[in-house]
């Protein structure tokens, strides 16, 4: 059977995100009543490549595979061979030789995308610059879970056209809610890109000015300005998005039930205002702790176990 890869949502069709939900939670009610060990993948082993920082991805990643009676192995590329140049694909043969599933935390798409090519186990990635897939299942999870749908949804995703927002097209691409995208005007998505790798179907709709964008929106997105790898960029990227803060003048034009969601980590002051991501429209704690249950979902997608759960 051929193997299955979490490599991006462009490939993922609607019935897939639905069985990831399904099974997401299905887990997270059995959790919450005391079952944790739920033994699906007893026996089996996880290797995670990690080559950026990460707290919420490596963590829940690791409950969520323990959690179903398997392993995590957690591998800091500096600590591997690959620290001293061995390429992803060699790392691929290998490790799949040893492990049922891998997932890798990087830098370049095209990192992640060698690392499938070459491993003969599901690869799933954890991030890449261009693409940060697991969030956005686990953000549509919540706002499903909070507005009983995602379908017809107004989404307005507001700040940098980075990973987070090129993830979000993609789930657009498959599901049925309404996307606006809201930047500045030099910091838009790589749209030619998306469109090369076929991933474009259908563009969301483009509002430069966050205040018009948010006109009826039900769901507010952010992230930060500044990614990791950029910081040279700071200072002037700060100047640049202030008027694309996330505070309480801006949630005012939105719907009154508008929910607020940020992938985090959150740097209060900047992208969101620390009033706004503890107040009474923010779903961002609940958000962050779907990513555990959601991860279940994932991993038992990737190694077709998705249906067994009785």
């Amino acid at each position: 059977m051929e193997k299955r890869d979490f490599l991006n949502l462009g490939n993922l069709n609607a019935e897939d995100f639905e069985d990831i939900f399904r099974v997401s939670e299905e887990l997270k009610e059995r959790r919450e009543k005391g079952e944790k060990i739920v033994p699906l993948l007893k026996g089996r082993f996880m290797g995670m490549i990690f080559e950026k920082p990460s707290t919420r991805t490596r963590v829940s990643f690791q409950v969520a595979m323990e959690e179903l009676a398997g392993r995590a192995i957690y591998l800091p590329g500096r600590d591997t061979q690959l620290g001293r140049g061995e390429t992803i694909g060699d790392t691929a043969r290998v490790l799949s030789g040893y492990l049922d599933i891998l997932l890798l935390r990087t830098f370049a798409q095209d990192r992640v995308e060698e690392l499938a090519k070459n491993s003969s186990v599901p690869v799933i990635n954890g991030l890449s610059d261009f693409l940060h897939p697991c969030q956005i299942v686990s953000d549509l999870f919540t706002i499903r879970e909070k507005k009983g749908t995602y379908k017809d949804i107004r989404v307005v995703y507001i700040g940098d056209g980075n990973n987070v927002c090129h993830s979000w097209i993609l789930a657009y691409q498959a599901l049925d809610f309404e996307l606006v995208v809201s930047t500045p005007p030099g910091f838009q998505p790589q749209w030619e890109e998306l469109e090369k790798r076929g991933w474009l179907r259908r563009k969301p709709a483009y509002i430069p000015d966050p205040y018009k964008a948010v006109k009826d929106a039900q769901v507010i997105y952010t992230d930060v300005w500044t990614s990791m790898g950029m910081e040279k960029e700071e200072k002037e990227r700060e100047e640049t998005f202030a008027p694309y803060q996330v505070n309480t003048s801006l949630l005012a034009q939105a719907a009154p039930d508008c929910l607020v969601m940020h992938c985090l980590p959150a740097h209060r002051g900047k992208e969101i205002t620390g009033e706004v991501l503890d107040g009474r429209n923010s779903v961002i704690w609940e958000e962050a702790k779907n990513r555990l249950h959601v991860q279940k979902g994932i991993i038992l997608w990737c190694m077709r176990k998705e249906k067994e759960l009785g």
